[in-house]
């Protein structure tokens, strides 16, 4: 089975907020994984599309024989880790600071074929007619 991966480093959105899109196409089939990250409103979306677009950019520049179908195409494994958090002050009342917390995070797709489904032909002979006996 042909499979190709795609990762972004150090996207700036929180790695919460990154799960919540995956979450969205995570199993499915491509065109339709394209359409949802497509028309969906959260803003990791744009970016996530852009990884599996080259997801599957790689996994066509991968095939030898270049006949990959996109429709036969699916996302077999979609993660998110966190990455590197830029520490910033809040300034807080009374002359204090608080500590913010900027997240990062680190997105992996991996897109596969669908394994072709080859109808088994049962091999059975053929078998020979039957003579007819004199006698009948």
């Amino acid at each position: 089975m042909l499979e190709a991966q795609a990762i972004n480093r150090y996207i700036g959105s929180s790695p919460r907020k990154m799960r919540l899109v995956i979450d969205l196409i995570r199993g499915k089939m491509v065109p339709e994984a394209l359409n949802i990250l497509h028309f969906s409103t959260k803003h990791g979306s744009r970016v996530a599309e852009k990884v599996l677009r080259s997801a599957v950019s790689n996994l066509q520049n991968k095939d030898e024989a270049g006949r990959t179908n996109v429709d036969t195409l699916f996302v077999k494994t979609v993660f998110v880790n966190g990455g590197p958090s830029a520490k910033r002050m809040l300034p807080a009342p009374m002359g204090r600071a608080y500590r913010m917390l900027k997240r990062s995070n680190h997105l992996t797709i991996v897109v596969a074929q669908k394994p072709v489904k080859v109808k088994q032909v049962s091999k059975v002979k053929d078998k020979q007619p039957v003579k007819k006996s004199k006698q009948e």
